[in-house]
């Protein structure tokens, strides 16, 4: 058997499936194994797989590919992701516990193994490869103790879900994600007043942040054995497309492919965080931001993959529809990204519901016509996400 990796889009009829990017019980296909009859079924596997392997040399015959009988889901179904959750939030918990102390260590100058922050995000990124979804819901709903390390952790994680998602090698994949984690190290060596600072910062105090990009690329050399493409993450991340970043000011594929997704992932979990001199906008706004700056400081095409990732109004972000109800998002729809399915917690007198209502935004089934006028940050009218995912 001669394995070639497939975009699921990229299939065609009389390929022969062997094996997915996923476990085949995560999937419909009932077959473990099939030959692709038409472009139909390749839209159907698009749903469900972002990649495949094919077998170049397969001349048997034609397995039709059976669909599992569709069971309903319930709205239990829709926000039972407790299990990983929990293990995504001891995950997450254990990383940034492993980056403080790798980062404290480099800040004091004391020799540290990098394998150490290589060990810590690997059940992050299994966590992403499992249930992308339940990953997503924590980094959304995590405490800011330290944005520092916990940013670094989130930089991580939504790396994880782009660099799935463009179907990067596993290698490539876990380099990214290590590098993003590593990207704010040199703010150790920042005064802590500017992260507290409520107000803006000065012109002086602008001129040192951004000199963490150099302090923390020379801090992980200094350590040794530190990897090429890592260190031009750390030094480059915030390089923009049309040259209006620092610390180099380069533009376009000047800056490191690696590089510009964490600029990005850097931009958009920034911008959702909440910080003492900021609140936290929501995902919904955080998104437009970057589709406004798509072309002028990140990559076209690196937010157009990375908006289908996550979606326009991602798992567990709050949002309020035309009626005044408040809902939760809870499953994503690829096709109508405005229309997601969305259970509904607060009436439209901001009232919370005894019994919560499961809506399909782009059913045609829906007696009042309904849709979302805006996003929500997280906590508005008091509603934890969290405690409605059991």
């Amino acid at each position: 058997m001669r394995l070639l990796k497939v975009q699921a889009e990229n299939l065609r009829p009389g390929m022969f499936v062997a094996e997915l990017d996923r476990p085949w019980l995560d999937t419909p296909f009932a077959l473990q194994g099939f030959v692709v009859q038409n472009a139909e079924e390749v839209d159907y596997i698009g749903r469900y797989v972002d990649y495949v392997y094919i077998d170049a040399d397969y001349a048997g015959s034609n397995l039709f590919l059976p669909k599992r009988p569709q069971q309903e889901e319930t709205l239990k179904d829709r926000l039972s992701i407790k299990a990983e959750f929990e293990q995504a939030k001891t995950s997450f918990l254990s990383a940034s516990e492993s980056l403080d102390k790798v980062f404290n260590a480099l800040n004091n100058g004391v020799q540290t193994d990098i394998r150490i922050v290589r060990e810590s995000v690997q059940p992050l990124i299994d966590g992403v490869f499992n249930n992308k979804e339940a990953m997503a819901v924590l980094v959304r709903l995590k405490a800011s103790s330290d944005y520092r390390y916990q940013h670094g952790i989130s930089m991580a994680v939504w790396a994880a879900i782009l660099g799935r998602h463009i179907g990067l090698p596993l290698d490539e994949l876990e380099k990214l994600v290590v590098g993003c984690a590593m990207c704010d190290v040199g703010m150790t060596r920042l005064p802590d007043e500017i992260f507290k600072q409520i107000g803006g910062l000065s012109d002086y105090q602008r001129q040192m942040v951004e000199l963490h990009t150099h302090l923390g690329m020379q801090m992980v050399d200094d350590n040794g054995n530190a990897d090429l493409e890592i260190l031009s993450m750390i030094r480059s991340h915030h390089e923009r497309m049309d040259g209006s970043g620092y610390p180099d000011g380069l533009k376009g594929n000047d800056i490191p492919l690696f590089a510009r997704i964490a600029g990005l992932v850097d931009a958009y979990d920034a911008m959702i965080t909440p910080r003492p001199y900021a609140p936290g906008v929501s995902s919904y706004d955080a998104i437009q931001e970057l589709i406004q700056s798509k072309g002028v400081l990140f990559q076209d095409a690196l937010v157009e993959q990375f908006v289908q990732a996550i979606g326009l109004f991602p798992t567990g972000s709050l949002v309020e529809l035309n009626t005044g109800e408040v809902g939760i998002v809870v499953k994503q729809n690829d096709i109508r990204r405005l229309k997601p399915e969305v259970v509904i917690v607060l009436d439209k007198f901001k009232r919370k519901l005894d019994a919560l209502r499961l809506i399909d935004l782009s059913s045609d089934d829906i007696g009042n016509i309904s849709w979302i006028v805006q996003g929500l940050r997280p906590g508005s009218y008091d509603v934890n996400s969290e405690e409605y995912f059991i």
